[in-house]
């Protein structure tokens, strides 16, 4: 799926128009740039459905949050905001990214390749009915944990979270470029509670789902730089540079 047919949902019409503008330019067919979620639910009971939604989450006649409950079926959803605060509830509601305003167009263009990646899926052939279907996964529940916020807790997914990181005496969760405080006391106690998922120590004091690095970047004396989805650019050890590169398939050079 190359050409993505989306819709847009901002009440600010400098917004509106400079998202509608990155995502033509990115090759993207914007079917409407619409101001609340009202003109939103009238749109799509005219058609044609979109592929996905960029949707404003702060908005008025209703949030972008009440919107993407309304919609059935639902759709693909990528929030665009200027509040981060609202990260940890935007990936709580399985949203496929989370851009903070203003928005550029490399952060536009790894949008639209998770939304790709997340619709491949539903677009695959389905296979002959003459092949014999391989067996089903065993269904398994995320894998969530607790993170502290204000009077209580929420929790996050750990396939989500881009790294751990070990700071201030305390063990944060990065998720959305935001991090969060989480429930363990030492980065080791992290990798007990996840045995077996493939977290690297790529620093004393961080911990890096490899699956979240979108690139790699070789640096002076054996060491490297790595960038996460969220943009976040973390500098990896000499001692552990050649096992990262070993799980990221690119050998030596």
């Amino acid at each position: 799926m190359n050409s993505l047919r989306i819709l847009v949902v901002d009440d600010e019409p400098l917004a509106r128009k400079r998202l509608g503008r990155l995502l033509r330019a990115a090759g993207c067919e914007v079917l409407d740039e619409l101001r609340n979620v009202p003109d939103l639910l009238a749109r799509l009971e005219e058609g044609p459905r979109p592929d996905a939604l960029f949707l404003d989450i702060e908005m008025p006649g209703g949030t972008g949050m009440e919107a993407l409950a309304e919609l059935d079926p639902p759709l693909p959803v990528v929030f665009v905001t200027a509040y981060p605060e609202h990260a940890a509830r935007a990936f709580e509601v399985d949203a496929v990214d989370y851009l903070l305003k203003p928005v550029f167009k490399d952060r536009i263009e790894k949008s639209l390749e998770k939304l790709r990646r997340h619709l491949a899926p539903a677009a695959a052939p389905a296979s002959p009915a003459t092949s014999t279907p391989a067996p089903a996964p065993p269904a398994t529940a995320p894998l969530r944990f607790p993170a502290r916020a204000a009077g209580g807790h929420f929790f996050l997914e750990f396939r989500k979270v881009s790294h751990f990181e070990f700071d201030e005496h305390a063990v944060w969760a990065w998720l959305g470029g935001q991090r969060f405080r989480a429930p363990w006391e030492s980065l080791g106690e992290v990798e007990e509670a996840f045995p077996g998922q493939g977290l690297l120590r790529i620093q004393r004091h961080l911990l890096v789902r490899p699956e979240a690095i979108l690139s790699h970047r070789p640096l002076l004396n054996g060491r490297a730089q790595v960038r996460l989805a969220d943009g976040t650019e973390l500098e990896v050890s000499r001692s552990m540079t050649p096992r990262l590169r070993e799980i990221l398939g690119i050998g030596k050079g």
